[in-house]
C-alpha cells in the first residue's frame, strides 16, 4: 500500500502567500520561500503553489516565485494558475516545477489536458477541479469560483482522466478556508469514478478531517490555513494520522 501524502498549499497573490474563505477575502499569510522551506522541514511530502489571481487577471504565473521556491525545496513541486496552453506548462517545468496544474483553461478546452499529457507525461499533468455543492451533486466552478459552469464535477473528473490527467486536485469551494472539514461525499464519488490519485482540498482543521478524507478515498490531503496560522505543523498532522491508522511517509 502506498503511503498517503500531506501536501501544504501556498496560494500566491502578487508574490505573497494569501488565504481566504471560499477563494475570497484574501489575507497575507507570509513569504512563499520561507513557508515552503518551513513546510518541507516539518515533513511536507510535496508543495502545491497556486497563483490564485493569474487567471482572473488574465496574466501569466509569476515564474520568479516558482524559481525562488524551487531553490529551497528538495520535494516535488506542483505549480498552477494562469496555464492556458502547453507552452505555459513548459515554462513552469523549466522554472523548476515537477507537475503542472490546469483548471479554467481545461474546462474551456479539454484538449489542453491531452496536449500536456502527451508532451510532458500524465505524471506531470494535474487537473484542479473546484466544486460547489448543488442539490445532491456538485458543480464545477472556475475563475477562482466566480463562474459556475453547469458541469457535473464527478463527470468532469472522469473526463479529465480520460483526456490524460494523472492526478486530480479536488477542492470543495463550499469548505475552502472554513475549517469545517473536507466534503467527504465529493471525495468518495470522485475517487470511485477515477483511477488516478485524488488530492483532497478545502476545509481541514486538523488530522481528524484528513483521516476522513483518506478513508473516503483520497490519496493525499492538502492543507493551508492551519499551517499558515500556526495552529499545527505538518509533523504533528502526520503523527495524528499515523495514530489513527493512516499510513504516511516518514
Amino acid at each position: 500500500m502506498l503511503a498517503n501524502r500531506v501536501i501544504p498549499c501556498l496560494d500566491i497573490d502578487n508574490g505573497r502567500v494569501v488565504k481566504g474563505v471560499r477563494f475570497g477575502g484574501l489575507r497575507d499569510a507570509g513569504d512563499p520561500v520561507e513557508c515552503a522551506r518551513a513546510y518541507e522541514e516539518q515533513g511536507g511530502d510535496e508543495i502545491v503553489l497556486l497563483d490564485v489571481s493569474a487567471t482572473p487577471q488574465g496574466r501569466a504565473n509569476n515564474l520568479g516565485t516558482v524559481e525562488a521556491v524551487r531553490q529551497v525545496l528538495s520535494i516535488p513541486l506542483t505549480v498552477g494558475g494562469g496555464v492556458r496552453e502547453a507552452d505555459d506548462a513548459a515554462r513552469f517545468l523549466a522554472a523548476g516545477a515537477d507537475k503542472v496544474g490546469v483548471n479554467t483553461a481545461a474546462v474551456d478546452r479539454p484538449e489542453l489536458i491531452t496536449e500536456m499529457s502527451t508532451r510532458f507525461g500524465a505524471q506531470c499533468t494535474v487537473v484542479a477541479v473546484d466544486a460547489a455543492a448543488k442539490a445532491d451533486s456538485w458543480e464545477v466552478v472556475v475563475r477562482s469560483g466566480r463562474v459556475r459552469t453547469g458541469l457535473d464535477a464527478v463527470e468532469w473528473c472522469r473526463k479529465a482522466v480520460a483526456q490524460g490527467a494523472g492526478e486530480i486536485l479536488l477542492t470543495s469551494w463550499d469548505r475552502d478556508g472554513t475549517g469545517d472539514g473536507y466534503d467527504l461525499g465529493l471525495i468518495s464519488q470522485v475517487s470511485t469514478a477515477v483511477n488516478v490519485p485524488v488530492i483532497a482540498s478545502g476545509g481541514a482543521s486538523g488530522h481528524a478531517h484528513m483521516t476522513g478524507a483518506i478513508e473516503a478515498g483520497a490519496s493525499a490531503a492538502l492543507v493551508a490555513s492551519i499551517l499558515h496560522d500556526g495552529i499545527t505543523t505538518v509533523d504533528r498532522l502526520k503523527t495524528g494520522l499515523a495514530t489513527a491508522g493512516i499510513q504516511v511517509r516518514p
